[in-house]
């Protein structure tokens, strides 16, 4: 009776944790197209959504706290556990750059806007929640052969961060006028790298939970 009351509480976690990422996800999804459609409102509620996530995030903590507490786990199922608690700390970490994102949009209100990078911006926003999506579907999977395939895309998102990068300063050199919104431009590149970061953290915890071992991708 234990041991199946003890299931149910570790695919409860499991649930809770996909239902997070997936939240993180969606509002990645909101942030950039915020940013690239100058989108107030839109980036004001994916800032106040982020304290659910946040929320979402402690009680992930608590409750893996206490089935090690109390169950006192060994093998695969305390794995599983240290799993949830570290890569949930990921997720909520991603979470704080989706915000990060929107809190770009609203100083850059009434800027000057450069089109070209912000078409780019949002291919890249693109690039980096398939990411984030494939981690948490190799995840549910428990794939670690699939995650170790996912982190090699981090390569790709970064060779499309460099080159907005230079086009952002090359904007920047030819109109004074979009130094506020280029220097706007360089930090979003840099919390979607973070973003993307974060997701191939996931993907260390995959190989983790399948494997004992601790890998860096």
């Amino acid at each position: 009776m234990l041991r199946t009351q003890f299931e149910d509480d570790l695919n409860k976690l499991h649930n809770q944790f996909y239902s997070m990422g997936t939240q993180v996800s969606a509002q990645l999804n909101k942030a950039v197209r915020a940013f690239v459609s100058h989108d107030r409102d839109l980036a004001e509620d994916v800032i106040e959504k982020d304290l659910e996530i946040n929320e979402q995030e402690k009680n992930l903590e608590i409750q893996s706290l206490e089935m090690i507490a109390l169950q006192q786990p060994v093998s695969g199922d305390l794995r599983t556990i240290i799993t949830v608690l570290k890569a949930s700390s990921d997720l909520e970490r991603m979470g704080d750059h989706v915000a990060s994102i929107a809190k770009a949009t609203i100083q850059l209100k009434g800027e000057e806007r450069i089109r070209e990078v912000e078409d780019d911006i949002s291919l890249l926003g693109e690039k980096v929640k398939a990411i984030v999506d494939a981690s948490l579907n190799a995840y549910i999977q428990g794939n670690d052969k699939r995650a170790r395939e996912i982190a090699e895309q981090q390569t790709t998102a970064k060779a499309m961060s460099h080159e907005i990068e230079e086009k952002i300063l090359d904007a920047m050199k030819e109109n004074t006028e979009t130094i506020t919104t280029g220097k706007e431009y360089l930090l979003t590149l840099v919390y979607l790298e973070r973003i993307t970061g974060y997701a191939v953290n996931l993907c260390e915890w995959i190989v983790y939970l399948n494997s004992g071992t601790i890998v860096e991708l």
